[in-house]
């Protein structure tokens, strides 16, 4: 019997793959499967963006005299019925999980001590272990974190009400994709980051981020000295003296792997499980995939780590390749890119993109997101590809993978795309390609 500790993406995966060749496989799973992808992250932001952008909608037509009013949100509605569809979606999970032939068990908790496997306080025999236990929300070590009213994105749908004033401490994609949320909800908002906010995004990438954060108060290279409140938050205390008053604070301070389960494997300082490109460990027969063993915490990546893991298993030697996996952030738009690996090289071009769905009335304040691709000259490749228009996330799934695959500038020249579309990524590939043949010829 093959045993995976976890029911998020990578275990999951991972769990139906060895299932599918014939192997006996038990699932443990502690809370519900479909792990905090489906619970507390992803969908979370699916929903709660989707009411965003439907009222950042209305807003636009308003101002342009076409429609009526906008429309204003009951959040305590939209959590009870959030939470009303991601059940329905973990039971789809469930049925299609057991479907496969996997064993799920529920409310347990699976831990190793070395190769040894216990489901609770029950050892029991595996021939093999996939560790897919996840990640949790970084606490900083700042004094107030414990003050109800303080949130991490695991515990923000137990907040009761909108607040009037939100502070969102952290300035990565998770501080700036709520940040948007709640501001179209009607909140005032203020982002305090210790560094650039989105810092490792593209210039121009990020300067159409910033964009759709408008109305949104943004303080960098700023830290926080505490959270001051009673057995509420109050307010948060800056450094240099400033103090800005809160009714709900969220830490979007990152995640760190959550392995305390998982005892007699080499780990890093934060935690994470070491693995080989085999996703295996430093323990015979254990392997690992996911969130648990550190970045890029990213749901596609936990998938394939899963599928290679259980590759291995079986025997069937696979090497996990991070190579053009799509990161994507939902603000307005969606923002999505892919890369090679090969960071500042080649020619980036950018250009606005095309107006097509969910961007034609944002033309009339002058703006309809912005393509971007990265040419290496000296072979033609796309080596980098970004989008921030609506439906971006999935032209850049298929973009990551033509890039692995090798694609040029000259090959989009046979590609003929759906219209009308707010893709802008193919015409000036095809723009980078006459440069190209200009060049050369």
């Amino acid at each position: 019997m093959i045993v995976v500790i976890g029911g998020g993406p990578a275990g999951r995966i991972g769990a139906m793959h060895l299932a599918h060749a014939g192997r006996e496989v038990r699932l443990i799973e502690k809370r519900k499967i479909g792990g905090q992808c489906l619970h507390d992250r992803c969908m979370t932001i699916c929903a709660l963006n989707d009411i965003a952008r439907l009222i950042e909608y209305a807003r636009t037509q308003k101002d342009l005299g076409i429609l009526d009013s906008v429309p204003t949100v009951s959040y305590p509605a939209v959590v009870r019925r959030m939470r009303d569809v991601q059940e329905k979606l973990s039971t789809v999970l469930d049925v299609e999980t057991r479907r496969a032939g996997v064993d799920i068990v529920y409310g347990a908790e699976g831990r190793l001590e070395g190769d040894r496997v216990f489901v609770d306080d029950e050892e029991v025999r595996a021939d093999a272990v996939l560790a897919a236990t996840g990640s949790r929300a970084a606490i900083p070590d700042i004094p107030g974190t414990d003050l109800a009213g303080v949130y991490t994105y695991q515990t923000l749908p137990d907040m009761e009400e909108l607040p009037c004033r939100m502070v969102i401490i952290g300035g990565g994609v998770v501080a700036a994709e709520f940040a948007h949320v709640f501001r179209a909800f009607g909140s005032n908002v203020d982002i305090i980051a210790r560094h650039e906010v989105l810092r490792g995004l593209d210039g121009k990438v990020r300067a159409a981020a910033i964009r759709d954060l408008s109305g949104v108060e943004i303080r960098e290279e700023t830290a926080v000295l505490r959270i001051e409140g009673s057995d509420r938050v109050r307010s948060v205390l800056l450094a240099g003296g400033e103090e800005i008053e809160a009714d709900a604070v969220l830490l979007a301070t990152g995640l760190l792997p959550r392995s305390e389960s998982l005892q007699g494997l080499k780990k890093g300082p934060d935690g994470a499980v070491i693995v080989d490109r085999r996703m295996r460990t430093s323990v015979e027969g254990v392997y690992a995939a996911g969130d648990v063993i550190g970045p890029p915490y990213l749901t596609p990546a936990a998938r394939r780590e899963g599928t290679v893991a259980a590759e291995n298993i079986l025997g069937h030697p696979a090497i996990m390749d991070y190579t053009g996996i799509p990161q994507a952030m939902s603000l307005r738009y969606d923002y999505a890119f892919a890369t090679t690996g090969a960071d500042g090289e080649g020619v980036t071009l950018s250009a606005p993109a095309p107006a097509g769905p969910g961007s034609f009335w944002d033309v009339a304040g002058g703006w309809a997101g912005l393509a971007q691709v990265r040419i290496d000259p000296e072979t033609g490749r796309l080596v980098g590809a970004a989008a921030c228009v609506p439906g971006a996330a999935t032209l850049l799934s298929y973009v990551g993978y033509l890039m692995k695959r090798g694609i040029t500038a000259s090959d989009f020249d046979d590609i003929v795309e759906v219209h009308p579309s707010t893709d802008g990524v193919y015409g000036l590939a095809r723009y980078a390609a006459d440069m190209l043949r200009k060049r050369d010829g």
